[in-house]
């Protein structure tokens, strides 16, 4: 425990520290004071909602997991499943190229129609992230996640190759942007997800809408206070604000996470990161309701009003989070593994374990009598 005189010269450090970078805050206003003016109401428009969501690899955190084996699960809030994969972080890369792909060549999976598409044969053509791992050296666990994130882009990619019986909104979990393929894929991929999507109304006339939305930003987080300050969406009604470019390369690390096309048409670099604009938007009509960061496909910037009036709709019943799209709170439900669900799989690593250890499956039964964690007793 910090002792009073302690705590008095503490105080009197922070104060300081405060004072010193009181002109920060000032210039934080200043960004972002023109943003009020910039705000606009949504209107509660009707359209099909879907979303796609993956399980993360938080909610497999397994109490006996030697292999560090993660589930690659795919779900939409209608419970559909388009992809379930059990991989580990050493797992051979050529069994996964190999997986993709029927003995003939075809795409088996969505990740191979994807790479069919995109013109690449292996993972590490597609993303310089995930690379053979040398004899001896250690496995890093963190391509995994990249796989991960392929898989969620290729189902996506693969939902806009089928027939829609009305117009749809598909809300992605999390922005529209990435820094897992390389070279120049990425754009050749939202290039793909475009003319998907215009074929789509040309053949049809059904209208494919296309947005994302993160619970966190280093957009929101950087301006919260003097977005607060400057009373931003403090409305009592839902809102919406679009976030200037030059705002969100402010508030990353890599601006060029945050440049998209419009920026590289003005003579800056070439976009190769992000397929969507940022809203800063407030479903709720009270003036300290959640404010979420949500990306608008590029090519469909001039519908943010009807793609948010959509989310609106969905978002006034959302549960258990309120006024946040309720069709991705569902996704993330079926995508979560818990419960029973969860102890099957623990059950089928046991049952695994124990046929690789042939005559000393015996062990394995003494071993899940042990405490896996005494430390807990402290608790109880």
């Amino acid at each position: 425990m910090i002792d009073p005189t302690t705590q008095a010269q503490l105080k009197e450090a922070i104060a300081d520290c405060i004072g010193s970078d009181r002109g920060i805050l000032d210039a934080l206003r200043e960004e972002i004071r023109p943003l009020k003016s910039a705000t606009r109401q949504i209107q509660a428009r009707a359209t099909t909602s879907i979303s796609l969501v993956a399980t993360d690899g938080g909610n497999n955190q397994l109490q006996f997991d030697p292999f560090l084996i993660q589930l690659i699960r795919v779900v939409d809030s209608s419970n559909n499943e388009y992809c379930l994969e059990a991989v580990s972080p050493t797992t051979p890369l050529e069994k996964l190229d190999k997986f993709q792909f029927n003995l003939d060549g075809t795409p088996r999976t969505a990740l191979g129609k994807m790479m069919r598409f995109l013109g690449v044969d292996s993972l590490s053509k597609l993303s310089h992230m995930i690379r053979p791992t040398k004899k001896g050296e250690p496995v890093s666990p963190s391509w995994v996640q990249v796989y991960r994130e392929l898989v969620e882009w290729a189902i996506l990619f693969a939902l806009l190759d089928k027939d829609f019986g009305t117009d749809t909104l598909i809300i992605c979990d999390g922005l529209l942007r990435s820094k897992v393929f390389a070279q120049d894929l990425f754009p050749k991929l939202l290039n793909g997800i475009k003319g998907r999507i215009e074929d789509h109304y040309t053949n049809s006339r059904r209208q494919i809408l296309l947005a994302g939305v993160a619970k966190h930003s280093k957009v929101l987080s950087r301006y919260r206070l003097a977005m607060a300050l400057e009373g931003v969406l403090l409305t009592d009604y839902p809102a919406y604000v679009e976030v200037p470019r030059e705002v969100e390369e402010r508030a990353y690390v890599w601006s060029e996470f945050a440049r998209g096309d419009d920026r590289a048409s003005d003579g800056g670099e070439v976009n190769k990161f992000v397929g969507g604009k940022m809203f800063l938007v407030k479903f709720g009509n009270r003036k300290r309701d959640p404010i979420w960061p949500v990306d608008i496909f590029l090519p469909q910037i001039s519908n943010s009003q009807l793609i948010l009036g959509s989310m609106l709709t969905d978002a006034i019943n959302g549960f258990p989070v309120p006024h946040y799209p309720r069709c991705l709170q569902k996704a993330h439900e079926n995508a979560a593994l818990v419960d029973f669900d969860f102890d099957i799989l623990q059950d089928f690593i046991y049952e695994g374990v124990r046929e690789s250890l042939g005559a000393q499956a015996e062990l394995l039964d003494a071993f899940q009598l042990q405490d896996a964690d005494p430390a807990q007793r402290r608790y109880s």
